[in-house]
């Protein structure tokens, strides 16, 4: 396990080296230009037509909100918050910076990815609205070069079907066992378990059971956690701007040792808050855009809107807010047992619980419900990835994979799961954008007709 987790981690540097760093932010600045900067713009505008009352006889699996929060729960996870900690840990607090700046362009990429996948979108035999990357990279990139589009799909569908058991099953259920072993002693076998039952009854339901579940689960959990993370903030206001000044001051000077924090170098800060913003939003992934695919809508441009609120939800505000409580706490720079600085969930933990009496079961529950549907909305995205590999028929294997997969990574050594759902994240987003690329034209004309006409229609 040793040897395979070294390799890992020269793979996991190469993939997310200058060229993958490179090609995300390009591909984010490129589309915010095209567009205009009307992610940034239209924000607002985004949560208006999130809580507009749908049209029942839209195409379409699931209500936009439903969308969304399967695109949520499929983020809210372990990347807000054991991801932001391992971030600062590895990176430094200037890792933040660039979690941000990955986001702020990543609003544009997920629209994109929205757009294009409600666009290209196809009904399978059973009558049900599928798309997502390879959906488009075939039927969208595939019209003005077959073969470049259909073995972009194929890639895709490939990584993704893989990647799926990482971001979306090892990562979460592992740190599910671990947290709930820590707060209140569960064996990780039984966490395992209990996850494989919960998952199973829930994803056979398919994709409007995961949508009614997580409609109701991720708001309620992001308000809680949100909730209590302010608190501690409050308790620590006093911190709060020398936990900015440490952001930005560190985001282009090396940060020195302190405490148990053992000094981040500026690549550092770039490398760790670049993968962990992508790992937490997702943007450039393409993941998201399954999800968005199914929504009830008649308007790619429409559901683009309410999709790039994933990123800026999920990033500028759950992982600042995570951040925050973790630099205004001072727990980055203690010492755990080991002799080391902390990292993970017992990092974020060691935040709360420092300002609030028992702090550390309300993360623990927090994250155990978020990668709880973290795991249902990725069971979906694996299941597109492979439906399109293989047939609708087959999904009970990948079912059955799945449910097994959840009992087995609940006792993987964490820092495996971590770099191995990191390079397969990084193999993922290649194929897709290069896709979103080729495919930008297209977005800014629909973009543009979109908003000729509202300006017309007012």
């Amino acid at each position: 396990m040793e040897q395979l987790n070294s390799f890992i981690n020269e793979v996991n540097a190469f993939v997310w080296g200058p060229p993958m760093l490179g090609m995300l932010g390009v591909t984010g600045v490129l589309l915010t230009l095209g567009l205009v900067f009307m992610p940034w713009r239209k924000v607002v505008y985004g949560f208006r037509l999130l809580f507009e009352k749908s049209d029942p006889d839209l195409k379409g699996e699931v209500k936009p909100f439903n969308a969304l929060m399967t695109a949520l729960s499929a983020t809210v996870g372990t990347g807000n918050i054991a991801g932001v900690a391992t971030a600062i840990a590895l990176g430094g607090p200037g890792a933040i910076f660039y979690m941000w700046f990955i986001a702020l362009f990543g609003m544009a990429t997920k629209y994109a990815e929205a757009v294009c996948a409600v666009t290209y979108r196809e009904v399978d035999r059973e009558g049900k609205y599928v798309g997502g990357p390879m959906y488009y990279l075939r039927n969208g990139v595939g019209a003005f070069a077959p073969e470049l589009g259909k073995w972009l799909g194929l890639a895709f569908a490939a990584f993704g079907a893989a990647a799926a058991f990482g971001i979306g099953n090892a990562v979460q259920v592992n740190s599910m066992a671990v947290a709930l072993g820590k707060s209140f002693s569960i064996p990780t076998y039984l966490t395992g378990i209990i996850v494989a039952a919960l998952v199973g009854f829930v994803i056979i339901g398919g994709i409007r059971r995961i949508g009614e579940v997580a409609g109701k689960l991720v708001p309620a959990m992001i308000v809680l956690y949100i909730g209590s993370a302010m608190v501690v903030i409050l308790i620590n206001v006093a911190e709060v701007p020398r936990a900015i000044g440490l952001i930005f001051t560190y985001a282009f000077t090396p940060a020195a040792a302190t405490g148990g924090f053992a000094g981040a170098a500026v690549a550092a800060a770039v490398r760790f808050g670049v993968a962990r913003g992508v790992f937490s939003n997702e943007s450039g992934l393409g993941s998201a855009a399954i999800a968005h695919a199914a929504a009830k809508t008649n308007n790619p441009v429409r559901q683009g809107i309410v999709a790039m609120l994933g990123t800026f939800i999920d990033t500028i505000v759950v992982c600042t807010i995570t951040s925050l409580v973790i630099l205004t706490s001072g727990a980055w720079t203690i010492t755990g047992d080991d002799g080391a600085g902390l990292t993970g969930v017992a990092l974020t933990s060691t935040a709360f619980h420092a300002s609030i009496a028992g702090g550390q079961y309300i993360v623990t529950i927090a994250l155990t419900v978020f990668a709880f549907t973290t795991i249902l909305g990725w069971s979906y995205y694996g299941e597109r990835c492979w439906q399109y590999l293989f047939s609708e028929n087959s999904l009970i294997v990948y079912r059955a994979l799945w449910i097994v997969a959840a009992l087995g990574f609940a006792n993987v050594k964490v820092d495996f799961v971590w770099n191995l759902s990191d390079t397969l994240n990084g193999l993922m987003a290649v194929p897709n954008l290069v896709g979103l690329l080729l495919l930008a034209p297209m977005v800014f004309k629909v973009t543009r007709e979109y908003f000729d006409a509202e300006k017309q229609a007012s």
